[in-house]
């Protein structure tokens, strides 16, 4: 990064100091994730995998739910605040490029969305080993982390192209609940609505399941505790036979990953060619 992205990166991460952004993505990270992994520590001495299998199922639905939320939220309104707060009436008169403000706008968002949730996992996964959990719950809780990282990147992604796109920060905020409902509701919906009217294979229910990176996540934390994937039935063994467990994993963080890139060049090159005042 160059001086001018570490300037814009510091302007950013200060402006979400003062707005309390880092500590409502901390507490939030804490109810939803610490509460589960206390519980399931406690539950894993006593009922064995069986009881790390539930705590970690809930822990995945937990997080497929509210990382998303929260990243649309922290990035759908970045781009189309700074047109029509002015801020950008004042970038285009400095000696640096729109790419230097992207670029450091996107680095302090995810040091906010990624900085507490990574604290959040490391402290837990030690806390396992000093408490006595299983030898596998920090492998686990890196798995989930990563997982978790890749979903964020993606959901960003998305935010700021809904941002470069939207005209107004209201409407960046209503179509940032859309893709929230559609990717965390209305796929699940339709995919049921699906499978009840027609009998498809399991690779393609997969298929049609893992487009969403919020069940490619799904799947990929799933996999880790129980390589047979037995909870998803038939799909299940159809991951764990043809799949496996590795290759499960990766696609649970490359396809978000590349998913998010995909949606930051397109934000970028749509902030790089569109009118900064409005």
């Amino acid at each position: 990064m160059n001086r001018a992205m570490l300037a814009f990166g510091r302007l950013e991460l200060a402006e979400s100091l003062r707005s309390k952004w880092l500590a409502f993505t901390s507490a939030l990270y804490a109810v939803l994730f610490l509460a589960f992994v206390w519980f399931g520590l406690r539950e894993s001495s006593v009922l064995g995998f069986s009881g790390l299998s539930r705590v970690v199922l809930s822990v995945s639905h937990a997080l497929v739910l509210a990382i998303p939320l929260l990243v649309l939220f922290a990035s759908s309104t970045v781009i189309v605040r700074a047109r029509t707060s002015g801020l950008f009436e004042l970038l285009l008169v400095q000696p640096c490029r729109r790419f230097d403000w992207f670029v450091g706008v996107l680095a302090a968002r995810m040091v906010v969305l990624i900085g507490p949730l990574l604290l959040l996992f490391l402290v837990s996964g030690l806390a396992s080993l000093v408490m006595g959990g299983e030898a596998g719950l920090f492998a686990i809780a890196t798995r989930c982390l990563v997982i978790s990282v890749g979903l964020i990147w993606a959901f960003a992604g998305i935010g700021f192209y809904i941002s470069a796109t939207a005209k107004t920060a209201e409407r960046a905020t209503v179509l940032a609940l859309v893709a929230w409902a559609g990717a965390s509701a209305l796929h699940d919906f339709a995919l049921m609505g699906i499978l009840l009217k027609t009998s498809l294979p399991p690779s393609l229910v997969f298929a049609l399941a893992a487009v969403n990176p919020s069940e490619a996540a799904r799947v990929g934390i799933l996999a880790g505790v129980d390589p047979e994937v037995s909870i998803l039935g038939p799909v299940g063994f159809w991951i764990a036979n043809s799949l496996g467990a590795r290759l499960t994993y990766a696609f649970a963080v490359g396809w978000p990953l590349s998913l998010g890139s995909i949606a930051l060049w397109r934000a970028a090159d749509r902030l790089q060619k569109a009118d900064l005042v409005g």
